[in-house]
């Protein structure tokens, strides 16, 4: 065969699997291309990158070995963001969570002296009962009760989430003892460099530049190379590592648990279930809203299949040796950056799968060089907020707590626990509470019984 017909052939090879491509993330129906969604996946990836070191810190305090933790950490999150991408045609990624990881370690295994292979028993347990709550409809019902207004408020209380995150990571928000918040200095390294990158996103982003996130990212990481930012102090790491946590999980300790830790496994399970389930639903509904994949009646596109991936990926993720698995909010700036299908979360996961053979060097690219991107997309998610009738207490009272719940409180979950006691609780005194409001009443009132719980803890 000649040079023409293999190069002829070549070309049919590559169209073939383009358009199959295509059909599979239905990416021409998306309005998106798969240079998009790979740009899309390795700026969502960019963002979340800190998990893979972040993670084995806290975990390591229980007494795992940090680096099973690293290579369960990166198996975890390309598990669940590659099966969410095949399965659900989603752009959200997954990874253990913050906040679940911290209570993991330090409550679970600390103060309440659970060892640790029990507390990833306990993790696991709870994927179970994720899945038996999905299957049954029961999360699916959950997400049917909250109205538009609240959807709006979510996406907009994570988009404050998001820059609040992307602000404190680059130092130019600090704590402070007076004022609980205050500016950092801004010429301090990581808060000009920062700056620096804000300033790259920003103006490639109002010319219109789709990989403005990703170049933004890349080209401060580079700044702080040479200007010695980056502090790199590789750990000796090997996959071989892996066989530290996987399969480690202790079953039959979760039910042998007795005497100080009866009412205790209650509690356990309960934070992870109740956590997880809410705060995978507020990433949910904020990324996949922001996505335009929310349909005129407020379906969200494929909600049996994120749901049950979601479910598997916590399962699985215990399995690995790693605290509870979930959505995360830096989904959103691969959507910010183009990504409409799961080719962008498979992307992700690809990405996350290839960190598995060099989890140490994820510390090369520094918090300060993200942060950027997190705060644009921080201010793109408030859109949404139009959305809510401002003028009408009902819609906009609810709304209200729910957008300032989450970021003063650094989560979702309660940020949804109170926009939706709050919207029931209205209702109720207006006299608007119809038929088919009894799930509402019943888990507004879980969630003032949580509050009491928390309160009396």
């Amino acid at each position: 065969m000649d040079r023409s017909h293999r190069s002829a052939g070549g070309i049919g090879m590559t169209q073939a699997g383009l358009g199959a491509l295509d059909r599979y993330f239905v990416l021409s129906a998306r309005g998106t291309t798969p240079r998009t969604e790979v740009l899309a996946g390795c700026t969502t990836f960019l963002t979340m990158a800190y998990i893979v070191l972040v993670n084995p810190a806290i975990l390591g305090q229980a007494g795992m070995p940090v680096a099973a933790v690293a290579a369960a950490t990166c198996f975890a999150a390309a598990f669940a963001s590659i099966l969410m991408g095949l399965v659900a045609n989603t752009p959200l990624a997954l990874a253990p969570g913050m906040g679940l990881n911290a209570y993991f370690s330090f409550t679970v295994v600390q103060q309440m002296g659970v060892p640790w292979p029990v507390a990833l028993g306990c993790v696991m347990i709870s994927g179970v009962a994720f899945l038996l709550l999905t299957v049954t409809g029961v999360r699916q019902q959950i997400v049917a009760v909250i109205p538009d207004h609240l959807f709006a408020a979510v996406a907009g209380g994570i988009g404050l989430f998001i820059g609040f995150i992307g602000l404190k990571n680059a130092g130019i928000v600090v704590g402070s003892p007076a004022t609980i918040v205050a500016l950092g200095n801004l010429r301090a390294p990581g808060a000009s460099l920062a700056l620096f990158g804000l300033l790259v996103i920003a103006t490639l982003s109002v010319w219109n530049v789709r990989a403005a996130m990703l170049i933004g990212i890349v080209a401060t990481t580079l700044v702080g190379w040479a200007t010695g930012q980056v502090v790199f102090h590789p750990e000796p790491y090997s996959l071989a590592a892996l066989t530290g946590t996987a399969f480690k999980l202790d079953l039959p300790g979760v039910f042998g648990l007795s005497g100080r830790h009866g009412l205790g496994l209650f509690e356990i399970l309960f934070v992870f279930l109740f956590v997880d389930l809410f705060d995978n639903i507020g990433t949910l509904v904020a990324v996949t809203k922001r996505a335009g994949l929310i349909d005129r009646n407020g379906q969200i596109a494929g909600l049996n299949r994120i749901l049950m991936t979601d479910a598997v990926a916590t399962i699985v993720g215990s399995m690995a040796g790693t605290s509870t698995v979930t959505s995360y909010v830096e989904s959103a700036a691969g959507v910010q950056a183009g990504g409409r299908t799961g080719l962008t979360a498979v992307v992700t996961g690809v990405l996350f799968l290839g960190t598995m053979f060099v989890a140490p060097f994820a510390q090369l690219v520094p918090l300060a060089a993200t942060a950027p991107a997190l705060i644009v997309v921080g201010g793109l998610m408030l859109l949404p907020l139009r959305e809510i009738d401002w003028e009408d207490p009902i819609a906009a009272i609810p709304a209200f707590l729910t957008v300032a719940m989450i970021p003063l409180t650094f989560s979702i979950a309660n940020g949804l626990a109170f926009g939706i006691t709050a919207h029931a609780a209205l209702k109720l005194v207006r006299g608007r509470i119809g038929r088919g409001d009894g799930f509402l009443l019943v888990l507004a009132a879980l969630f003032v019984v949580r509050f009491a719980w928390m309160a009396a803890a």
